[in-house]
């Protein structure tokens, strides 16, 4: 690879870490090349970006961003044959590995970064557990809606109940 490779290929490593939210570092040794291929057509119908990278252009991409993203946590996954997968969504990947784990042992999760967090180890289970953002929001939409929901069915019943009495009146009275 030729320094100008190197470096386009470092400068589209940093913009893919500027763009996704998450990203995945899995080992992908010991995969034949057909189940590589699987595994980036089951990424892409999920909207998965997978690269197969050179450690230390991965590397280099992470140490030039932003300090505050906190990278250096994943510094020690970077290490053996990796690929990354780039995501909006946090737990796509898990599920994928997940699925395609059940007919072979790789790939292997070595970290994960999501939203300034980072998971360290093969604890896939764990991260198709994870709650996303849309998760956690549907929940407190959920929990604002309750008390408005009591408030208009008390009303909803108090009408019924007044149209009863009014109605009774009005047959006392004739």
């Amino acid at each position: 690879m030729t320094r100008d490779e190197k470096t386009a290929a470092i400068a589209d490593l940093q913009v893919a870490f500027d763009t996704y939210p998450c990203f995945y570092v899995t080992d992908s040794s010991a995969l034949t090349a057909a189940q590589v291929n699987t595994l980036r057509r089951r990424c892409f119908e999920k909207g998965i970006k997978l690269s197969v990278v050179k450690n230390t252009l991965a590397l280099k991409a992470l140490k030039a961003a932003d300090e505050s993203r906190n990278y250096a946590e994943v510094f020690d996954a970077f290490h053996g044959p990796t690929a990354i997968m780039f995501t909006e969504n946090a737990k796509a990947p898990a599920y994928i590995l997940e699925a395609f784990r059940k007919t072979s042992d790789k790939p292997k999760l070595k970290a994960a970064y999501i939203d300034s967090a980072v998971f360290l180890g093969d604890d896939i289970e764990a991260m198709t557990k994870l709650k996303t953002k849309e998760d956690v929001l549907g929940q407190i939409v959920g929990m604002l809606m309750s008390p408005i929901q009591n408030v208009v069915g008390a009303i909803l019943s108090g009408e019924q109940q007044i149209a009863g009495l009014v109605k009774a009146l009005e047959e006392r009275e004739s």
